[in-house]
């Protein structure tokens, strides 16, 4: 009888042990590899089948506000589950944790932009170009954020500077045609709408433009 309680007495010390481990470990954010690398993996397998819900519980035992890749991934996750707002507060604890990080912003902009909270997807893009000044990607979606509020002289800053440095991409040279028509320089939308054509044969946009100025 001894020895069983002994047994017993063993048994649920070692067991408050790894409980009080285990919340000591989310409070700290320390996990070993092998739990982290068990909860992505298993994460990746429900994200894979579309089972969004059960991919966030998979992160949850080793979740720690203090983990930039838990946090990257959880807001990634959220965003699928169309758990927006939820997502934005994940993306924003990552940003947090890596304040120069570009790939958390540009995750945060999905679940933004879901809400259509243009806004704040423009405060993104404008952070990113804090830290990135010549992301031409960025500065092409914050140019046609700029378009449709409208803000056609902001728009074209951003336009401008994808075009010099990308000058026979397709989209932004469209765009900075449209961006100059607005604005009423003619010869420079008719002159960027006849490059268009050269690099998209009979566009269909390029063409209206220039069918636009010529009733001018």
């Amino acid at each position: 009888m001894d020895i069983l309680k002994k047994s017993k007495k063993l048994f649920l010390f070692v067991f408050v042990l790894l409980v009080v481990s285990q919340i000591y470990a989310q409070k700290s954010g320390t996990f070993s590899n092998d739990d982290l690398q068990n909860a992505f993996k298993l994460s990746y397998k429900y994200e894979a089948s579309g089972q969004y819900k059960e991919a966030i519980d998979a992160l949850t035992p080793v979740y720690s506000a203090s983990n930039y890749e838990v946090n990257l991934r959880l807001g990634w996750l959220n965003y699928l589950y169309l758990q927006h707002k939820d997502a934005m507060q994940y993306y924003q604890t990552a940003m947090k944790i890596m304040p120069y990080s570009i790939e958390a912003r540009l995750g945060y902009v999905n679940p933004a932009a879901a809400l259509e909270d243009w806004a704040k997807v423009g405060d993104m893009y404008n952070e990113i170009l804090g830290i990135d000044p010549n992301n031409s990607s960025v500065l092409y979606k914050l140019g046609l954020v700029y378009y449709y509020r409208p803000d056609y002289q902001k728009a074209y800053n951003c336009f401008e500077k994808v075009v010099n440095m990308y000058p026979c991409d397709y989209s932004s040279v469209l765009m900075f045609g449209w961006t100059n028509y607005q604005l009423g320089r003619g010869k420079d939308a008719e002159a960027l709408f006849n490059k268009v054509l050269l690099l998209s044969p009979n566009d269909a946009s390029a063409l209206e433009g220039l069918g636009l100025l010529k009733k001018k």
